[in-house]
């Protein structure tokens, strides 16, 4: 793999990873499977992460009252994403809170509704490295056996690898139960694609940077660089509207971004590099809104510098 395999762009994108692979752009069909997460259950907290909404992530989920049918989500999603240039087939992202934290029957039943859909090249299930014990993990591996010609991906929300910043933010596990779900998944050979964020208060470049070498080092296929976005009704939003936060600038967001993908592997695929804030819901920055603003600046500034993914590896 070069960068010739980029596909234009100065890193690795998801959307070059499944031209390359799958012949095709894959878009993502973000779905809600009703689920919890211990974090607000009472298991470990009921408040959960300070930054995370009441919609436990998937706020952007496909919205079709009660119904939780995954075929049913997954034709509406088509149906919002039909005047994109998309090709044939779809990711389906079982994104709201923790999308393994279920009866293994439950989550049997929802995994194999969306890789039967002959529109469905894949499945990506968000979760927490604490909620995939073995007999979930058996059951992924049944299903990329069941199902050999569709993927099985598993998203990790890790965030930041320093447990004080972990404690603050209510993460909720240590960084060893991540490496050791990680070296699991690795094990089984189901993808790995880990979370995490730029911004989380008191963390300075040294902190990200240590958190991309540890991810270089983990064996991981995927990443999502997320943007510390401020939203109505968190604890996040008690502690910047008391003065207590401060949100990264645009330019210092560009920045520190740059600095990520330099350090990162080239041999990662790049999932995300900003992310979005429901309007409704967002607080700050609200630079953010404006996501192919960042994007073009970001591709811009990066071929001005002649920066790369992984140039600082090198």
């Amino acid at each position: 793999m070069t960068k010739d395999d980029w596909h234009g762009k100065p890193y690795y994108s998801l959307d070059a990873y499944c031209k390359n692979t799958y012949g095709e752009k894959l878009y993502k069909i973000a779905l809600n499977a009703g689920l919890s997460c211990p974090n607000r259950d009472g298991t470990l907290g009921v408040g959960g992460c300070i930054f995370c909404s009441a919609g436990g992530s998937g706020d952007f989920a496909v919205r079709i009252g009660d119904d939780l049918s995954v075929s049913r989500q997954l034709a509406a999603g088509r149906a919002l994403l039909r005047g994109k240039r998309t090709g044939r087939r779809y990711i389906a992202y079982f994104q709201a809170y923790t999308n393994t934290y279920g009866s293994p029957a439950y989550l049997k039943r929802i995994y194999e509704e969306a890789l039967r859909e002959p529109s469905v090249a894949g499945i990506s299930i968000a979760t927490r490295p604490d909620c995939l014990p073995e007999n979930i993990l058996t059951l992924l591996v049944n299903l990329k056996e069941k199902f050999p010609d569709k993927f099985v991906w598993i998203e990790l929300g890790l965030q930041t690898i320093h447990e004080e910043t972990a404690r603050f933010i209510r993460r909720g596990y240590p960084l060893e139960v991540y490496d050791m779900c990680v070296a699991r998944l690795r094990q089984a050979d189901i993808p790995v694609i880990t979370h995490i964020i730029l911004g989380l208060p008191g963390e300075t470049r040294e902190h990200v940077l240590s958190t991309i070498a540890h991810l270089n080092d983990s064996g991981i296929q995927g990443i999502k660089l997320q943007l510390l976005h401020i939203l109505k009704g968190t604890d996040l939003a008690s502690l910047y509207q008391q003065g207590s936060y401060v949100p990264l600038t645009r330019q210092a967001y560009l920045e520190l971004l740059i600095d990520c993908l330099e350090h990162l592997s080239p041999h990662i695929v790049v999932h995300r590099v900003t992310g979005d804030g429901p309007e409704d819901l967002l607080l700050a920055p609200l630079w953010s809104r404006n996501k192919r603003d960042v994007l073009n600046s970001l591709h811009h500034t990066m071929k001005l510098r002649a920066a790369f993914q992984g140039r600082k590896m090198m």
